[in-house]
């Protein structure tokens, strides 16, 4: 079986910061014709986006997507919600795991794999300020070491 090539157009990195990822799915996502162009153009923004389920189906909503230039009269409004491709099974468990702990589904990255248009859906528990603060201090400090390893290496 060939690997299919990978090719990251949108990372939500505000999720990363206010939540705990526990788990991520791949998912599908329905698309229409000129979303998929601008999707290619990398004209997407996935910072205030979130997943709802909804009739045993799950959206993604918040997610914007900008018009494709030459779209004219087949372009969609940017911010509509989209559903995402999911098993019955998974979509129950994760509905089942977002009324019960109090998760919440959160769009962390879409990507090209071959030539679909993926999500990558993360199974998130929020984050309180002080883990944040946390965060950042381990990020400040993780820095701080590798500056003082980069510069004892250059001498």
């Amino acid at each position: 079986m060939h690997s299919q090539a990978i090719k990251t157009i949108s990372k939500n990195k505000k999720a990363f910061h206010d939540y705990f990822v526990i788990e991520s799915i791949e998912a599908g996502i329905e698309l229409c014709g000129t979303e998929v162009k601008s999707v290619r153009a990398a004209t997407l923004n996935l910072k205030d986006a979130w997943c709802e389920v909804k009739n045993g189906e799950v959206y993604v909503k918040g997610m914007h997507i900008s018009p494709y230039e030459q779209g004219n009269i087949f372009n969609k409004d940017p911010v509509r919600p989209r559903r995402l491709l999911l098993h019955k099974r998974e979509i129950a468990r994760l509905f089942g795991h977002i009324k019960q702990d109090g998760y919440t589904l959160v769009p962390l990255s879409v990507y090209l794999k071959g030539s679909l248009v993926k999500v990558q859906v993360g199974l998130c528990k929020g984050k309180k300020l002080y883990d944040k603060r946390d965060d950042m201090a381990k990020k400040v400090a993780q820095r701080d070491i590798e500056r003082s390893m980069k510069d004892r290496n250059n001498y």
